[in-house]
């Protein structure tokens, strides 16, 4: 784990975030009803944490295993243009999305939970990891939160980006001075 400076500096850079869906923004559990239709479950402070991201002009984006039809309508609701499912292998979406977004792959964190969300975290810039994920990712990973992913994990590291970025004053500014 890197210290909270390293975190900073790696945080300053960044122009892009990748999230996995399941494990991140999600608690990772799949729910089903009788008819086959899936549900998932997500936390309105992740959201707003991506909303607040977008703003400072770092951009959102979603690399998913899975495909559903509930993240694509939520990552709609959120103004998240890059979105990417049903990705086994997850590397060529990231090689789309520094070629779409024009980054680097430094300029870029990654926050994953579970083995398949390796090939990327060891690509990017800053790879993040959930308390509650793989063992494995977590001994790989650049930070962990101390949150559990679908628990306000994602919008604990939107906070610690805002603030190593010098924009959480601001943040805090506007909301304290409607």
């Amino acid at each position: 784990m890197k210290s909270i400076d390293e975190f900073n500096k790696k945080a300053r850079a960044l122009k892009l975030l990748i999230l996995d869906v399941d494990g991140v923004l999600t608690d990772g559990r799949l729910f089903f009803n009788d008819q086959g239709i899936e549900y998932k479950c997500f936390h309105a402070r992740d959201g707003h944490g991506i909303k607040l991201l977008q703003q400072i002009g770092i951009d959102v984006a979603v690399i998913s295993g899975r495909k559903s039809n509930a993240v694509a309508l939520r990552m709609e609701s959120l103004g998240v243009k890059h979105v990417f499912q049903g990705q086994e292998n997850k590397i060529p979406a990231l090689e789309s999305l520094l070629n779409t977004v024009g980054v680097s792959a430094n300029q870029v964190a990654h926050m994953g939970d579970d083995l398949p969300d390796l090939p990327i975290m060891s690509r990017v810039g800053l790879s993040i990891t959930v308390n509650d994920g793989h063992s494995a990712v977590k001994e790989f990973a650049d930070w962990c939160t101390d949150l559990n992913g679908g628990a306000g994990a994602v919008r604990e590291i939107s906070d610690l980006i805002l603030t190593a970025c010098g924009q959480m004053d601001a943040v805090l500014s506007h909301y304290c001075s409607e």
